[in-house]
């Protein structure tokens, strides 16, 4: 049968059948798995503690979504539905096949309840808890993925009757016994479904092209919001490798996928879901009451950790190809060289990435240095932190200590105007994200293209980026150290901050902005660093 969401202490109604199972159902067998060296192999728990778990808790996503219905009030329920449908996937379906509205910001986990709820909204705030889960991505069909109707959350779900029974997709073939056995406990028919492997399946949630909204919640026009998977497609890693391939790494050997009568698979998944927001990850363990989160902190620090290593091992890597020094003057070439399989960073325009290049004498002191991170999370030297109306440029060279190369992403309204309103903005005033390899920026569609310096920049290409440095150095006595660094960060500065005129309107809002700078001092990452000795 269906999974039984029980209702509200006190609504006394017998709770509805859901259209959809929770976690905690499929959990039961996919929970405490090992492989022959003893390692913990359970999807379950590694599902727990990601982004995915927890998508309809992330403090970031809840004020950032009030923050667009704040800016566009009369679009408020369409922003509503349209957010809920990746992040609250089970709760948007499920209340469309009931002909009732998606109403996101009343199912949040850690809204208060409504003393007159009833089952079905008892129902309704049990799926949105939820997040991304099995009954999810494990249901949806493989017709239309990777088709433009299918972006945006446009995938499709055969939900038919809530009881079932519901054909659910794995990658392997399973033994007809099983399935009776999977199908009378949990109504879930499990059939092989070489798509749930696929980028497209990823595609569906992962492509956002939002609309630009004006007075009167008029449509002006269409932004790529995050297109990772059409980045994907325009590079070398689109004939080679999936998404799954990276975040969802595979188990060597052969493993159960079940604790109970499971048999040992080649080719098994981790559900750890490997991105790059440490940042909320953590967030979420340290802040885990007041956001209703289930999983325990020292999961959410298992999984950042896994985080961190993955962005350190596959992201990028430096080198430094020709070190000059003439006339008080060193001039030092870096290379970046992207490893990932999309632009870096990619997806939501939050994140970025930038050098950090320091110039030492024999004792350690910094003689110069260019894009330091300071404590609140801000990078010295960069316009945009300092003031939201102006940005950092592409740069091929920098000279000055407060010229900072950043890979980023920066949004512009219909009149030209600097925004990190999702639905305020129309088009990118900068986008020189590093390109994956194979990417060509002179060929790229336009939701996809180089804006800004980096066009014209013939050092800036697919695979990576060619910068110089040149740094007065005077009479100062050798042996220099030439250091660089490659950070990151998932939530940059302004974006942060920009929610600081929504704080005393919104709980999300003030709510994320104080993690956010209890936390800023640990909102940053290395992807990369190399040293060179300068004689």
């Amino acid at each position: 049968m269906a999974f039984l969401v029980a209702p509200l202490s006190g609504a006394g109604a017998q709770a509805p059948v859901a259209h959809f199972s929770l976690g905690e159902q499929c959990l039961a067998c996919h929970n405490g798995m090992t492989s022959s060296q003893g390692e913990d192999l359970s999807i379950g728990m590694d599902w727990s503690a990601t982004m995915m778990a927890n998508s309809s808790r992330d403090p970031y996503w809840q004020a950032a979504v009030r923050r667009e219905a704040l800016d566009h009030p009369e679009s408020a329920a369409a922003i509503e539905a349209e957010c809920a449908r990746c992040h609250m996937p089970m709760m948007s379906l499920e209340a469309e096949a009931r002909g009732e509205p998606v109403e996101l910001f009343a199912n949040l986990p850690s809204a208060a309840t409504s003393p007159d709820a009833d089952a079905v909204a008892a129902m309704h705030r049990g799926l949105a808890a939820d997040g991304v889960s099995c009954s999810v991505c494990h249901r949806i069909e493989p017709e239309g993925l990777g088709s433009e109707e299918s972006f945006v959350g446009h995938f499709e779900i055969d939900l038919g009757s809530a009881a079932g029974p519901h054909t659910t997709y794995g990658p392997f073939d399973v033994d007809e016994g099983l399935v009776e056995i999977m199908r009378s406990a949990t109504s879930h028919v499990p059939q092989r479904g070489e798509h749930v492997r696929s980028s497209e399946l990823c595609a569906s949630c992962h492509t956002l092209l939002t609309h630009t909204l004006g007075e009167g919640g008029a449509v002006l026009g269409e932004l790529p919001e995050q297109v990772p998977y059409l980045e994907w497609l325009h590079s070398d890693f689109a004939a080679s490798q999936s998404c799954q391939s990276c975040h969802m790494p595979q188990v060597e050997g052969e493993v159960p996928i079940s604790s109970v009568l499971g048999e040992p698979r080649e080719g098994v998944a981790r559900h750890a879901f490997r991105g790059g927001n440490f940042f909320v990850l953590r967030m979420l363990g340290r802040y885990r009451d007041e956001l209703a989160v289930t999983a325990p902190t020292h999961a959410f620090e298992a999984a950042a950790r896994r985080t961190l290593d993955h962005l350190a091992e596959a992201s990028a890597r430096l080198e430094v190809q020709r070190l000059d020094r003439r006339g008080g003057v060193l001039e030092a070439e870096l290379r970046i060289e992207a490893l990932t399989g999309h632009k870096l960073p990619t997806a939501y325009p939050s994140r970025r990435a930038w050098l950090h290049v320091a110039l030492r004498d024999t004792g350690g002191n910094v003689l110069w240095q260019s894009g330091a991170v300071r404590p609140d999370g801000s990078i010295a030297g960069n316009d945009n932190d300092v003031d939201p109306d102006r940005f950092e440029p592409h740069r091929r060279v920098v000279e000055q200590e407060e010229d900072v190369q950043i890979y980023e992403a920066i949004l512009a309204d219909p009149a030209g105007r600097l925004t990190t309103g999702l639905l305020t903005a129309l088009s990118y005033a900068k986008d020189n994200r590093l390109l994956p390899s194979g990417f060509d920026k002179h060929t790229a569609e336009e939701r996809i293209a180089v804006h800004g310096g980096a066009r014209d920049d013939a050092d800036f290409v697919g695979g990576g980026d060619r910068i110089v440095y040149r740094i007065e150095v005077g009479e100062a006595t050798g042996p220099l150290r030439f250091e660089a660094r490659l950070l990151y960060q998932p939530i940059g500065y302004r974006w942060a901050e920009n929610l600081a005129p929504y704080a005393d309107l919104a709980l999300e809002a003030e709510r994320f902005l104080r993690y956010y700078r209890e936390m800023s001092a640990e909102s940053t990452a290395v992807l990369a660093e190399v040293v060179a000795k300068v004689p």
